[in-house]
């Protein structure tokens, strides 16, 4: 019976290649063009998991993609631990600013990543991060160390708001009854920093629509005379904060978490280079709310940012006309206590007011969902807190993020168990971005980290 660093020492190379071969699928949720790569990512995640170990796996079919699930029960006087990922991947745009083809993966050094990186869309978020938890069960099963039973829920379309998984959660209580939620999606602060995620930011996402003229216009004909939509556009956006970048949406701070001194002072004790930070993403300076640290802003506190615009003449040259449509795509994430739905009620209500004559106004409001807290004073956090130390040799961090997880509330709500966040990539991997990556040693390293969590959590079970 080998040990766990001994095995992935054994099975090194083919847990990289299977990987790699996972990522060259593009599994794009988002764009319908890509539906057969979609559920044939699914196909070769539902093989992986009979693969690892899993007696029981089906292929579940949604409304939209399909969510695949597995379970190993050894006994069920045993705690359960169910595992949570994805295997869609958000799209690759831009393509012009990858280094190498973002469905063809490769294997480079970087700063962060000495021992080389693997260049790939989707290959931290999140199919690098999800697999690890296939080849750790395969590990468990195949060495007779798995100490508790284990589900597995992994899904395809977490990059577009998990539309059929809250449906699907809700009329399998029974099926994905648990004791704790495992979810590797998040990050740590460093190589040598282990960190758990403790908070997720919610989200509300939303598409909005001006429209002027009931068709182009001669921009010399008709400019000056007329309302030019993306001008109107831009303005209210950029009404939408004011001068000290505080979101001016009325009622949008209502229920807005405020976190003591004390609290942020522990925050404030997790290592942090600010001229790192500009470094890595070549700014001259940062930018945010006053009143708070880069850390705060990006964690603790919502925001309103625009993911796209678009609207007229795009194209090469010039070609001078008024457009009659101007377009934006706007994310707010949330805090604790900020209910999503309502932040969209309200942003809507808004955005409306503030249209000047001459224009009309839509908002469609595209997903969303709640923010999250997890504590740090249960047996999940704590056997979560003793796997990172067997393997890194020191105490995790606990460490709120900025990003989201929508369906981590309605976990939650809906199954009674908390989620522990075990995120192994970090902030220079690029997810959502062109070179997205995800370190060689992070991947063998969550490997070789969650059996420790599936031993600990049954000790401090019993």
């Amino acid at each position: 019976m080998q040990n766990i660093q001994s095995y992935i020492q054994e099975h090194k190379d083919r847990f990289l290649n299977e990987l790699i071969e996972l990522l060259k699928i593009p599994s794009i949720s988002a764009d319908s063009a890509y539906k057969k790569d979609v559920i044939k990512t699914a196909e070769v995640v539902m093989d992986s998991l009979k693969k690892a170990g899993c007696d029981t796996v089906e292929l579940c079919e949604t409304d939209g993609y399909p969510i695949i699930y597995g379970e190993k029960i050894i006994d069920k006087n045993l705690p359960t631990v169910l595992v949570y990922g994805h295997y869609d991947v958000q799209p690759p745009d831009p393509i012009n600013l990858w280094d190498s083809p973002p469905f063809e993966p490769v294997i480079k050094a970087t700063e962060a990543h000495p021992e080389g990186a693997i260049f790939a869309r989707g290959a931290c978020d999140d199919k690098g991060q999800m697999y690890m938890h296939v080849k750790a069960l395969e590990f468990m099963t195949t060495q007779n160390q798995l100490p508790c039973n284990v589900k597995f829920m992994i899904e395809g379309e977490e990059e577009v708001g998990s539309v059929n998984l809250a449906k699907y959660v809700k009329e399998n209580q029974e099926k994905l009854s648990n004791d704790v939620i495992l979810i590797s999606d998040t990050g740590m602060i460093a190589k040598d920093v282990p960190s758990i995620t403790t908070g997720l930011r919610g989200l509300s996402y939303v598409e909005v629509e001006v429209t002027g003229p009931n068709r182009d216009l001669h921009s010399g004909l008709y400019g000056g005379a007329v309302a030019n939509p993306i001008n109107v556009l831009t303005k209210m956006i950029a009404s939408l904060q004011d001068e000290n970048n505080h979101i001016t949406i009325p009622g949008f701070y209502d229920n807005v978490e405020e976190l003591s001194k004390e609290e942020r002072a522990q925050m404030a004790k997790a290592p942090f280079s600010l001229e790192n930070y500009k470094k890595a993403l070549d700014i001259d300076a940062v930018y945010g709310e006053a009143g708070y640290t880069t850390n705060e802003r990006n964690s603790i506190r919502p925001t309103l940012d625009v993911n796209g615009i678009w609207g007229g003449y795009t194209g090469e040259g010039a070609k001078t006309v008024i457009a009659s449509k101007a377009y934006a795509k706007i994310s707010m994430r949330l805090v604790p206590n900020q209910d999503w739905e309502t932040i969209t009620a309200l942003f809507k209500k808004h955005f409306e007011s503030i249209a000047p004559k001459g224009v009309k106004v839509k908002v469609n409001p595209h997903h969303g969902g709640q923010g999250y807290v997890t504590p740090i004073d249960s047996i999940g956090y704590e056997a979560a807190s003793k796997a990172y130390e067997d393997t890194f040799g020191k105490t995790p961090i606990p460490q709120r993020s900025g990003g989201s997880i929508p369906i981590v509330s309605l976990f939650e709500k809906e199954l009674k168990s908390k989620t522990i966040l075990m995120g192994f990539g970090l902030d220079s991997d690029a997810i959502h971005s062109p070179n997205e990556h995800f370190g060689i040693w992070n991947y063998l390293k969550g490997i070789e980290t969650i059996p420790g969590f599936y031993k600990h959590f049954t000790q401090l079970f019993k």
